[in-house]
């Protein structure tokens, strides 16, 4: 095993104290209050593992939690952007914290604070066993993206311009512990109708039914659906009327689509966009966007995945890709063009599930492939220039 790997092993009993009290600070994405806690709890936690070499930059915000960034001083070596977010999906004290069989059990462990911690020590690990690092490090912890990283976007695609590669660090796919070199595009929209109320036992005929006609459209939105392309619409939400005795003049719907690639977006938001009702006395407003571009499976992005491989064969450990339904923020700068590659954090499983865990056991094993991978994209970088 490579020196990154011993020292990681060396200090095993560290990475899980530092995991626990992570995990233990709750940051339900719209507490801001506890988020900031979080936020530093981080800095604190960086300022002892990797030194005051490191400039942090807080970027407040009103609504979510602080987004904090990290950056080496001094150093001129390729800029490798570790994606991290430390909000979580779950309210404080709804998720119970355990270790049972190294697997450990709790809220965000595994979505994503053992990923954001992971990228911590994997450098750590290489400052600790180098006289100097392979690349610069840049760490960026948003607080807001199991919301849509609606005020955290910008900055990650500003920050993300500034580096030669993103390593995002979300869990690894659950059961084969892939990494992810493909994820769908995200787009949302609502839809509303209006129609015309009438009393539906007097004057029912004088009624235009805004259910009646949102239903027709949930059938037109269905249909769009084509698993050859990757491509799934779904009607998640309905809402409609006000009593049973009257022809209902509002009705509404919220949908849900995704991609394989931006052309496919183009195709299903035109189609969407140009939805029409039925009965010519409804009006239909249609409001929706493609919230997260798909994370594309280029030729950018398998380079880095191919480093993986090879990162994976000096730990003896098989490196294997998939691709995914869901979105991160390494969809953003995967479509600036940035080469990026998702799911480097801890194998585990269930997400926004009440069994979410990572497997402690395989922790080092993965911080270590992420520090190897530093170690080659720097080595193959010199050699380039030389």
């Amino acid at each position: 095993m490579t020196d990154r790997y011993s020292f990681l092993k060396n200090h095993e009993e560290d990475i899980r104290n530092d995991l626990i009290n992570i995990v233990q600070a709750e940051s339900p994405t719209l507490q801001k209050e506890l988020v900031d806690i979080t936020g530093n709890l981080l800095k604190e936690m960086m300022l002892k593992r990797l030194g005051n070499d490191y400039i942090c930059t807080v970027y407040p915000q009103q609504e979510y939690g602080d987004h904090l960034l990290f950056e080496k001083n001094g150093t001129s070596k390729p800029r490798i952007l570790f994606l991290s977010h430390f909000d979580t999906v779950w309210q404080k004290g709804e998720l119970p914290i355990r270790f049972e069989d190294q697997k450990m059990y709790g809220p965000g462990v595994f979505d994503m604070k053992a990923g954001l911690l992971s990228s911590i020590w994997a450098v750590a690990s290489l400052e600790k066993t180098m006289d100097a690092l392979p690349v610069s490090p840049v760490f960026l912890f948003t607080s807001d993206e199991e919301t849509g990283s609606m005020s955290s976007r910008e900055l990650i695609e500003q920050v993300a311009k500034t580096c030669e590669a993103v390593f995002v660090m979300e869990p690894a796919e659950a059961h084969t512990n892939a990494l992810k070199t493909a994820r769908k595009g995200v787009g949302i929209y609502n839809i509303e109708v209006e129609g015309i109320s009438a009393h539906a036992g007097n004057h029912h005929e004088d009624g235009v039914n805004a259910i009646l006609e949102i239903a027709y459209l949930v059938q037109q939105l269905e249909e769009l659906t084509d698993y050859a392309k990757g491509t799934t619409v779904n009607v998640g939400m309905i809402h409609g009327g006000t009593a049973s005795n009257v022809v209902p003049e509002h009705a509404s719907i919220e949908v849900d689509f995704r991609v394989t690639s931006l052309q496919e977006a183009d195709r299903i938001m035109n189609s969407i966009e140009q939805l029409k009702p039925k009965n010519s006395q409804a009006k239909v407003t249609i409001i929706g966007e493609l919230n997260r571009p798909p994370l594309e499976r280029n030729a950018a992005n398998q380079k880095l995945f191919e480093l993986a491989k090879h990162a994976g064969k000096r730990l003896n450990i098989e490196v294997i890709e998939s691709s995914v339904g869901g979105g991160s923020d390494g969809n953003y700068t995967s479509a600036l063009g940035i080469p990026t590659i998702d799911g480097l954090g801890i194998p585990g499983d269930g997400p926004h599930a009440r069994h979410e865990h990572i497997r402690f056991d395989l922790f080092v094993e993965r911080c270590a492939l992420v520090a190897e991978m530093c170690m080659i994209y720097g080595e193959q970088i010199n050699y380039q220039n030389k």
